[in-house]
Protein backbone atom coordinates (compact mmCIF):
# COMPACT_ATOMS: atom_id res chain seq x y z
CA UNK A 1 0.00 0.00 0.00
CA UNK A 2 1.20 3.17 -0.69
CA UNK A 3 0.03 6.52 1.22
CA UNK A 4 -1.42 7.64 -2.11
CA UNK A 5 -3.13 4.78 -2.06
CA UNK A 6 -4.93 2.97 0.89
CA UNK A 7 -6.73 0.22 0.49
CA UNK A 8 -10.84 0.12 -0.92
CA UNK A 9 -11.39 -1.53 2.25
CA UNK A 10 -9.79 0.36 4.56
CA UNK A 11 -12.48 1.11 6.67
CA UNK A 12 -13.60 -2.51 6.76
CA UNK A 13 -9.86 -3.50 7.71
CA UNK A 14 -9.74 -1.25 10.62
CA UNK A 15 -12.88 -2.05 11.92
CA UNK A 16 -11.68 -5.32 11.87
CA UNK A 17 -8.23 -4.90 13.91
CA UNK A 18 -8.64 -5.80 17.15
CA UNK A 19 -8.15 -2.19 19.29
CA UNK A 20 -6.99 -0.60 22.21
CA UNK A 21 -8.04 2.85 23.34
CA UNK A 22 -5.88 4.32 26.19
CA UNK A 23 -7.49 8.05 26.17
CA UNK A 24 -11.12 8.01 25.90
CA UNK A 25 -13.64 10.48 28.06
CA UNK A 26 -17.13 9.21 29.28
CA UNK A 27 -18.16 12.71 29.15
CA UNK A 28 -17.46 13.01 25.62
CA UNK A 29 -18.71 10.16 24.18
CA UNK A 30 -22.20 10.34 24.06
CA UNK A 31 -24.71 9.59 21.71
CA UNK A 32 -26.56 12.95 20.34
CA UNK A 33 -29.80 11.36 20.99
CA UNK A 34 -29.40 10.13 24.42
CA UNK A 35 -27.95 13.79 25.12
CA UNK A 36 -31.58 14.73 24.09
CA UNK A 37 -33.31 12.17 25.80
CA UNK A 38 -31.98 12.93 28.85
CA UNK A 39 -31.86 16.24 28.77
CA UNK A 40 -35.46 16.57 28.26
CA UNK A 41 -36.41 14.33 31.04
CA UNK A 42 -33.79 16.84 33.36
CA UNK A 43 -35.54 20.07 31.68
CA UNK A 44 -31.73 20.88 30.43
CA UNK A 45 -31.75 23.39 27.27
CA UNK A 46 -30.04 22.93 24.74
CA UNK A 47 -28.31 24.37 21.19
CA UNK A 48 -30.98 22.15 19.50
CA UNK A 49 -33.42 18.50 20.23
CA UNK A 50 -32.49 17.13 16.80
CA UNK A 51 -30.17 14.70 17.34
CA UNK A 52 -28.21 14.62 14.09
CA UNK A 53 -28.22 18.43 14.51
CA UNK A 54 -26.95 18.32 17.60
CA UNK A 55 -24.21 16.12 16.50
CA UNK A 56 -23.17 18.64 14.27
CA UNK A 57 -23.13 21.27 16.84
CA UNK A 58 -21.22 19.75 18.79
CA UNK A 59 -18.70 18.84 16.23
CA UNK A 60 -18.77 22.55 14.86
CA UNK A 61 -18.26 24.34 18.68
CA UNK A 62 -15.43 22.06 19.48
CA UNK A 63 -13.56 22.90 16.30
CA UNK A 64 -13.09 26.83 17.07
CA UNK A 65 -9.64 26.33 17.59
CA UNK A 66 -9.19 27.01 21.46
CA UNK A 67 -8.88 24.49 24.18
CA UNK A 68 -11.29 26.74 26.74
CA UNK A 69 -13.74 26.85 23.88
CA UNK A 70 -13.32 23.34 23.36
CA UNK A 71 -14.42 22.74 27.32
CA UNK A 72 -17.54 24.71 27.08
CA UNK A 73 -19.54 21.57 25.01
CA UNK A 74 -19.03 19.69 27.87
CA UNK A 75 -21.19 21.90 29.68
CA UNK A 76 -24.17 19.83 27.44
CA UNK A 77 -22.56 16.47 28.39
CA UNK A 78 -21.89 16.56 32.00
CA UNK A 79 -25.59 18.21 32.63
CA UNK A 80 -27.53 14.85 31.97
CA UNK A 81 -24.93 12.61 33.61
CA UNK A 82 -25.87 13.82 37.41
CA UNK A 83 -27.80 10.52 38.18
CA UNK A 84 -27.13 6.99 38.61
CA UNK A 85 -29.46 6.11 36.08
CA UNK A 86 -28.15 8.92 33.48
CA UNK A 87 -24.26 7.70 34.33
CA UNK A 88 -25.08 4.13 33.65
CA UNK A 89 -26.70 4.62 30.20
CA UNK A 90 -23.59 6.60 29.34
CA UNK A 91 -21.15 3.89 30.37
CA UNK A 92 -23.29 1.09 28.36
CA UNK A 93 -23.90 2.27 25.63
CA UNK A 94 -19.85 3.89 25.58
CA UNK A 95 -19.26 -0.04 25.68
CA UNK A 96 -21.35 -0.85 23.12
CA UNK A 97 -19.87 1.75 20.73
CA UNK A 98 -16.63 1.42 21.42
CA UNK A 99 -16.95 -2.37 20.92
CA UNK A 100 -18.78 -1.97 17.87
CA UNK A 101 -16.01 -0.24 16.24
CA UNK A 102 -13.55 -3.19 17.17
CA UNK A 103 -12.00 -1.57 20.71
CA UNK A 104 -11.30 -4.80 22.61
CA UNK A 105 -10.04 -2.85 25.75
CA UNK A 106 -10.30 0.48 26.94
CA UNK A 107 -9.79 3.02 29.29
CA UNK A 108 -12.43 5.93 30.35
CA UNK A 109 -11.55 8.57 31.94
CA UNK A 110 -13.96 10.83 33.69
CA UNK A 111 -14.18 13.44 36.63
CA UNK A 112 -15.99 12.06 39.49
CA UNK A 113 -16.48 15.74 41.06
CA UNK A 114 -18.31 16.50 38.00
CA UNK A 115 -21.39 14.27 38.55
CA UNK A 116 -22.89 15.54 42.21
CA UNK A 117 -24.90 18.13 41.47
CA UNK A 118 -27.88 15.55 42.28
CA UNK A 119 -26.10 14.48 45.70
CA UNK A 120 -24.07 11.46 44.59
CA UNK A 121 -21.34 10.96 46.68
CA UNK A 122 -17.76 10.06 44.81
CA UNK A 123 -18.11 6.62 45.16
CA UNK A 124 -22.01 6.63 43.98
CA UNK A 125 -20.83 7.85 40.63
CA UNK A 126 -17.58 5.64 40.38
CA UNK A 127 -20.31 2.52 41.71
CA UNK A 128 -22.88 3.79 39.00
CA UNK A 129 -20.27 3.83 35.74
CA UNK A 130 -18.89 0.73 36.95
CA UNK A 131 -22.16 -1.07 36.64
CA UNK A 132 -23.22 0.94 33.10
CA UNK A 133 -19.33 -0.51 31.89
CA UNK A 134 -20.34 -4.09 33.32
CA UNK A 135 -23.56 -3.88 31.45
CA UNK A 136 -22.51 -3.03 28.69
CA UNK A 137 -19.77 -5.51 28.56
CA UNK A 138 -22.56 -8.59 28.71
CA UNK A 139 -24.88 -6.69 26.28
CA UNK A 140 -21.56 -6.65 23.49
CA UNK A 141 -20.54 -10.37 24.35
CA UNK A 142 -24.38 -11.42 23.76
CA UNK A 143 -23.18 -9.82 20.17
CA UNK A 144 -20.72 -12.43 20.36
CA UNK A 145 -18.28 -8.80 21.14
CA UNK A 146 -15.18 -9.42 23.53
CA UNK A 147 -14.43 -6.14 25.16
CA UNK A 148 -12.62 -5.03 28.79
CA UNK A 149 -13.30 -1.88 29.73
CA UNK A 150 -11.72 -0.24 32.87
CA UNK A 151 -12.03 3.14 34.87
CA UNK A 152 -9.25 6.05 34.99
CA UNK A 153 -10.58 8.75 37.59
CA UNK A 154 -9.63 12.17 37.15
CA UNK A 155 -9.04 15.49 38.56
CA UNK A 156 -10.06 18.72 37.68
CA UNK A 157 -6.90 20.31 37.49
CA UNK A 158 -8.38 24.40 38.53
CA UNK A 159 -9.96 22.40 41.54
CA UNK A 160 -8.70 21.78 44.81
CA UNK A 161 -10.15 17.91 44.84
CA UNK A 162 -7.11 16.30 43.59
CA UNK A 163 -5.88 14.54 46.82
CA UNK A 164 -9.37 13.26 47.67
CA UNK A 165 -10.23 11.77 43.42
CA UNK A 166 -6.21 9.80 44.23
CA UNK A 167 -7.64 8.56 47.58
CA UNK A 168 -10.79 7.18 45.98
CA UNK A 169 -9.25 5.80 42.80
CA UNK A 170 -7.16 3.89 45.25
CA UNK A 171 -9.65 2.47 47.54
CA UNK A 172 -11.30 0.96 43.94
CA UNK A 173 -8.29 -0.16 42.29
CA UNK A 174 -9.23 -3.85 43.00
CA UNK A 175 -12.63 -2.59 41.39
CA UNK A 176 -12.27 -1.38 37.79
CA UNK A 177 -10.07 1.63 38.66
CA UNK A 178 -6.66 1.36 36.63
CA UNK A 179 -5.32 4.71 36.76
CA UNK A 180 -5.67 8.33 37.69
CA UNK A 181 -5.11 11.45 35.51
CA UNK A 182 -6.35 15.31 35.70
CA UNK A 183 -7.60 16.98 33.23
CA UNK A 184 -9.21 20.43 32.40
CA UNK A 185 -7.45 24.08 31.47
CA UNK A 186 -3.54 22.96 30.75
CA UNK A 187 -2.37 26.41 30.63
CA UNK A 188 -2.31 28.16 34.30
CA UNK A 189 -2.97 24.73 36.33
CA UNK A 190 0.15 22.84 36.29
CA UNK A 191 0.76 19.02 38.30
CA UNK A 192 2.76 21.11 41.17
CA UNK A 193 -0.73 22.39 42.14
CA UNK A 194 -1.73 18.75 42.51
CA UNK A 195 1.64 17.53 44.05
CA UNK A 196 -0.14 16.05 47.22
CA UNK A 197 -2.17 13.94 45.17
CA UNK A 198 0.55 12.51 43.12
CA UNK A 199 2.94 11.79 46.27
CA UNK A 200 -0.33 9.85 47.46
CA UNK A 201 -0.38 7.79 44.52
CA UNK A 202 3.22 7.12 44.27
CA UNK A 203 3.60 5.72 47.86
CA UNK A 204 0.75 3.16 47.16
CA UNK A 205 2.24 2.31 43.57
CA UNK A 206 -0.81 3.29 41.66
CA UNK A 207 -0.33 4.91 37.68
CA UNK A 208 -1.05 8.26 36.56
CA UNK A 209 -1.19 10.12 33.16
CA UNK A 210 -1.27 13.56 32.82
CA UNK A 211 -2.65 16.18 30.16
CA UNK A 212 0.29 17.63 29.26
CA UNK A 213 1.83 19.19 26.29
CA UNK A 214 -1.69 19.55 24.69
CA UNK A 215 -2.28 23.23 25.22
CA UNK A 216 0.66 24.05 26.81
CA UNK A 217 4.43 23.48 26.63
CA UNK A 218 7.55 21.83 27.07
CA UNK A 219 7.48 23.14 30.99
CA UNK A 220 4.29 21.43 31.37
CA UNK A 221 5.23 18.20 30.09
CA UNK A 222 8.38 18.42 32.27
CA UNK A 223 6.31 18.54 35.42
CA UNK A 224 4.00 16.20 34.60
CA UNK A 225 6.85 13.73 34.09
CA UNK A 226 8.95 15.33 37.52
CA UNK A 227 6.25 16.32 39.61
CA UNK A 228 3.65 13.74 38.82
CA UNK A 229 5.74 11.26 38.33
CA UNK A 230 3.25 10.66 35.37
CA UNK A 231 4.14 7.11 33.39
CA UNK A 232 1.80 7.84 30.14
CA UNK A 233 1.43 11.48 28.76
CA UNK A 234 -2.12 12.21 27.76
CA UNK A 235 -1.77 14.21 24.01
CA UNK A 236 1.63 15.29 24.34
CA UNK A 237 2.08 16.77 20.63
CA UNK A 238 4.02 19.70 22.20
CA UNK A 239 7.10 17.34 22.66
CA UNK A 240 7.71 17.71 18.65
CA UNK A 241 8.78 21.32 20.08
CA UNK A 242 11.93 19.41 21.26
CA UNK A 243 12.65 16.74 18.48
CA UNK A 244 13.91 18.10 15.00
CA UNK A 245 14.48 16.25 12.26
CA UNK A 246 18.54 17.51 10.12
CA UNK A 247 19.00 17.62 6.82
CA UNK A 248 21.24 14.66 6.57
CA UNK A 249 18.19 13.01 8.35
CA UNK A 250 19.42 12.46 11.71
CA UNK A 251 17.22 13.20 14.91
CA UNK A 252 18.49 16.22 17.05
CA UNK A 253 16.17 15.89 20.28
CA UNK A 254 16.74 18.36 23.34
CA UNK A 255 17.25 16.62 27.02
CA UNK A 256 13.39 16.59 27.87
CA UNK A 257 12.14 14.76 24.50
CA UNK A 258 15.76 12.30 25.12
CA UNK A 259 13.93 11.60 28.31
CA UNK A 260 10.58 10.77 26.99
CA UNK A 261 12.10 8.34 24.07
CA UNK A 262 14.67 7.18 26.29
CA UNK A 263 12.50 5.64 28.77
CA UNK A 264 9.99 4.72 26.44
CA UNK A 265 7.24 7.26 28.00
CA UNK A 266 4.16 6.35 25.65
CA UNK A 267 2.65 9.48 24.28
CA UNK A 268 -1.85 9.21 24.15
CA UNK A 269 -1.90 10.84 21.01
CA UNK A 270 -5.42 12.15 19.66
CA UNK A 271 -5.79 13.84 16.03
CA UNK A 272 -8.97 15.29 15.51
CA UNK A 273 -8.77 16.29 18.73
CA UNK A 274 -5.65 18.34 18.39
CA UNK A 275 -6.70 19.62 15.12
CA UNK A 276 -9.94 20.95 16.75
CA UNK A 277 -7.99 22.76 19.71
CA UNK A 278 -5.46 24.20 17.71
CA UNK A 279 -2.62 21.93 18.14
CA UNK A 280 -1.84 20.88 14.65
CA UNK A 281 -3.15 22.57 11.55
CA UNK A 282 -4.81 19.25 10.30
CA UNK A 283 -4.04 15.84 10.22
CA UNK A 284 -1.47 15.51 7.57
CA UNK A 285 0.80 17.73 9.44
CA UNK A 286 0.38 16.30 12.96
CA UNK A 287 3.18 16.15 15.05
CA UNK A 288 2.30 12.50 15.56
CA UNK A 289 3.92 11.34 12.54
CA UNK A 290 7.33 13.24 12.86
CA UNK A 291 7.35 11.69 16.84
CA UNK A 292 6.50 8.14 15.83
CA UNK A 293 9.51 8.47 12.75
CA UNK A 294 11.72 9.85 15.84
CA UNK A 295 11.10 6.60 17.65
CA UNK A 296 9.11 7.75 20.42
CA UNK A 297 5.80 5.52 21.86
CA UNK A 298 2.88 6.62 19.96
CA UNK A 299 -0.47 5.79 20.37
CA UNK A 300 -3.37 6.36 18.57
CA UNK A 301 -6.89 8.13 20.60
CA UNK A 302 -10.13 9.22 20.05
CA UNK A 303 -10.65 12.07 22.76
CA UNK A 304 -14.21 12.88 23.27
CA UNK A 305 -15.72 10.96 19.94
CA UNK A 306 -18.77 13.32 20.53
CA UNK A 307 -16.70 16.97 20.22
CA UNK A 308 -14.91 15.48 17.35
CA UNK A 309 -17.61 13.06 15.46
CA UNK A 310 -14.81 10.58 15.25
CA UNK A 311 -14.44 6.84 16.69
CA UNK A 312 -10.81 5.13 16.79
CA UNK A 313 -11.12 3.54 13.39
CA UNK A 314 -11.81 6.92 12.00
CA UNK A 315 -8.72 8.08 13.70
CA UNK A 316 -6.32 5.42 12.40
CA UNK A 317 -8.13 5.74 8.75
CA UNK A 318 -7.32 9.67 8.89
CA UNK A 319 -3.59 8.57 9.71
CA UNK A 320 -3.83 6.27 6.87
CA UNK A 321 -5.35 8.83 4.13
CA UNK A 322 -4.03 11.95 5.30
CA UNK A 323 -0.59 10.99 6.94
CA UNK A 324 0.57 8.53 4.81
CA UNK A 325 0.82 5.98 7.22
CA UNK A 326 0.45 2.39 6.30
CA UNK A 327 -1.58 -0.87 7.85
CA UNK A 328 1.62 -1.82 9.43
CA UNK A 329 2.05 1.54 11.16
CA UNK A 330 -1.74 1.22 12.35
CA UNK A 331 -0.91 -1.81 13.86
CA UNK A 332 2.59 -0.91 15.52
CA UNK A 333 0.40 2.12 17.55
CA UNK A 334 -2.24 -0.60 18.36
CA UNK A 335 0.54 -2.93 19.90
CA UNK A 336 2.35 0.30 21.35
CA UNK A 337 -1.21 0.99 23.21
CA UNK A 338 -1.13 -2.36 23.98
CA UNK A 339 1.85 -2.65 26.01
CA UNK A 340 1.10 0.88 27.92
CA UNK A 341 -1.92 -0.10 29.44
CA UNK A 342 -2.39 0.12 33.08
CA UNK A 343 -3.46 -3.11 33.52
CA UNK A 344 -0.46 -5.58 34.98
CA UNK A 345 1.67 -6.97 32.59
CA UNK A 346 0.48 -10.96 32.37
CA UNK A 347 -2.70 -9.51 31.20
CA UNK A 348 -0.80 -6.79 28.76
CA UNK A 349 0.79 -9.98 27.47
CA UNK A 350 -2.53 -11.23 26.78
CA UNK A 351 -3.63 -8.43 25.38
CA UNK A 352 -0.95 -7.80 22.96
CA UNK A 353 -1.31 -11.82 21.87
CA UNK A 354 -5.14 -10.89 20.94
CA UNK A 355 -4.05 -8.60 18.69
CA UNK A 356 -1.08 -10.55 17.00
CA UNK A 357 -3.74 -13.55 17.03
CA UNK A 358 -6.87 -12.27 17.18
CA UNK A 359 -8.70 -15.79 17.27
CA UNK A 360 -7.11 -16.87 20.53
CA UNK A 361 -9.22 -16.78 23.36
CA UNK A 362 -8.09 -14.93 26.73
CA UNK A 363 -6.17 -17.01 29.56
CA UNK A 364 -4.62 -19.53 26.23
CA UNK A 365 -1.92 -18.11 24.97
CA UNK A 366 1.11 -19.20 26.02
CA UNK A 367 3.59 -16.88 28.49
CA UNK A 368 6.38 -15.13 27.17
CA UNK A 369 5.46 -15.03 23.77
CA UNK A 370 5.61 -11.01 23.54
CA UNK A 371 7.45 -9.12 25.72
CA UNK A 372 4.54 -5.81 27.38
Amino acid sequence: MTPADPPEDLDEALRALPKVLLHDHLDGGLRPATVVELAAATGHDLPTTDPQELGRWFVDAAGSGSLPRYLETFVHTLAVMQTADGLRRVAREAVLDLAADGVVYAEERYAPEQHQRTGLTLQQVVDAVRDGLAEGTELAAADGLRIRVVQVLSAMRQADRSAEVAALALANRDAGVVGFDIAGPEEGYPPSLHAAAFRLLRDASFPATVHAGEADGLDSIAEALHVAGAVRLGHGVRLADDVHEGPDGAWRLGVLAHWVRDRRIPLEVCPSSNVQTGGAASVAEHPVSLLRRAGFEVTVSTDNRLQSGTSLSRELGLLVRDAGWTLDDVVDVTLTAARHTFLHDDERRALVDRIVRPGVAPGTERPGRHRA
